[in-house]
Formats: structure tokens, sequence, C-alpha cells
């Protein structure tokens, strides 16, 4: 139960934690107390328990909950300050981060998306797809091929594989909106992933498709992405034409 008055101080309820999912106890902690604040069960000016009691209260490791309030802190949303303890600062009305697609990308940049979608099925999930969502092996998958076009130009060759219990998909809903946009609409808002970027040379098929030549350089991005509840949603593996696309990081210490 939250406190009645929590001027100062911001108790945070028992969390639901899942050990058997993939998602990191510290982002599970981290995910719900940035929920509370965002919702304003948490205020902005209130000050969080002592991280050890905390851990102790919810029933996780000291770094873990060290981890959780890092990531929060390295995120704005909490602040440490000596003599004072751990402090409440990111407005509830913040709007959450998430994780983007290529087609939120494209609009975002005000470029015109397209998508000319190759393959639509249900299929068993292969082995190899289904150790990455955490689904037993031979779950069934909807399985997606698809181009996408920036400006009537071809940028990317997708693959993805979503499981069929969490969102049903047409070949009308993802000609029209990003795989993303069609996630989020059913409740299931991608907030954390594992991601490898790699590079590779076209295949004669791949530069086909691209409009490249056979052995041009590609981009490689592979992606498994979780929920807020940490259940796995979706699976991609992405081919990028280099020339035309390139991954931005920030690395902060």
């Amino acid at each position: 139960m939250l406190a009645g008055n929590m001027s100062r101080w911001g108790l945070v309820p028992d969390v639901q934690l899942d050990r058997n999912s993939p998602v990191p106890l510290y982002f599970q902690v981290a995910s719900r107390i940035q929920q509370l604040i965002e919702e304003g069960e948490l205020p902005v000016g209130g000050r969080l328990e002592n991280e050890v009691e905390l851990a102790d209260r919810l029933g996780v490791s000291r770094p873990t909950m060290r981890r959780a309030i890092g990531y929060l802190v390295d995120r704005g949303m909490l602040v440490r300050k000596r003599g004072v303890g751990t402090q409440i600062v990111q407005p509830k009305l913040r709007r959450p981060v998430e994780l983007s697609s290529l087609y939120d990308d494209l609009v975002k940049s005000g470029q015109r998306p397209h998508t000319e979608i190759t393959v639509l099925e249900i299929r068993p999930a292969p082995d190899a797809i289904a150790e990455a969502l955490g689904i037993p092996f031979g779950t069934e998958i909807t399985w997606m091929e698809r181009l996408r076009y920036s400006d009537g130009e071809p940028l990317a060759l997708m693959h993805n594989a979503v499981p069929v219990d969490v969102l049903r998909l047409t070949r009308a809903d993802l000609a029209e909106r990003g795989l993303y946009q069609l996630l989020r609409a059913a409740g299931h808002h991608p907030r954390m992933a594992n991601q490898t970027v790699g590079a590779k040379a076209a295949t004669a098929q791949e530069a086909k498709l691209l409009g490249e030549r056979r052995g041009a350089p590609m981009l490689t991005m592979t992606r498994t992405a979780w929920d807020a509840e940490g259940r796995a949603v979706e699976y991609g593996s992405h081919l990028y034409r280099a020339g035309r696309y390139s991954f931005e990081l920030t690395l902060t210490t």
C-alpha cells in the first residue's frame, strides 16, 4: 500500500517480479518505479526509501536495486543528493521513452515510407527464434518478410516474427502502418530490446531486391523486443543499404 501523505517520502509498493523472464530484474524494478512516477503515485519532490531497505522489501539483491536506481538516475527521473537521499525529480507528465521502428524513424524525418509485403504467414517458430522470444519450440508465430521503401527507393529488407497470441496481423495493417504502431495500438508497448548490429555483403537476391550490386556492403540488425510487462513481442532480422542508412548511438559512462 502507498503511504497516505507522501510529500516527503515515496513508498514503492511491492513489485511483481517474473524471475523466469529474460528481462533483467533491475529493469523490471526500474520500469515499475518509472510507471509510478509517470502516473503521479510517486510524487515529484519526494524521496525514495533507502536502497538497502527497498532491496530487502522487494526481495532483490542490493546490486540489483542499485542498478535499477542508477538506470532511472541516468534518465533524469531520480537524482542522488548527499545528505538527502534519492529524490524524484521527473515531472509526472513526461512522455515515456519507447523503442522506435524504421517506419517511425522515416515518418519523423519527413520521408515517405512504403511497404511491400512479400511473405505473411503463420508457422511454427524455428528453434532459434523460439529461444530468442522465450517461447516453447513450435509455438505459432506470424512470420513476415517486407521490403521497406523511403521516398520510392528501397531501403531495407525486414524479417520479423510476432507470437500469434500477442497480435494478429493482416497485409492491410502492415501496408498502412508500422509494426511497432500496431503493437502499441494492441497494448504492447515495446520498452526494452536486445539488439545486435553487424555488416555483410549482399547476396545476389538481396542486391536485386534492394537495387544494389551483388557483394555491396549491407548493415544487419537483429532484435528481440519486450513490452512493459516483460513479454517478448517481436523478433526482427533486418538488412539495410549501408550507403543509405546508419545507426546512431549515444554512449554515457
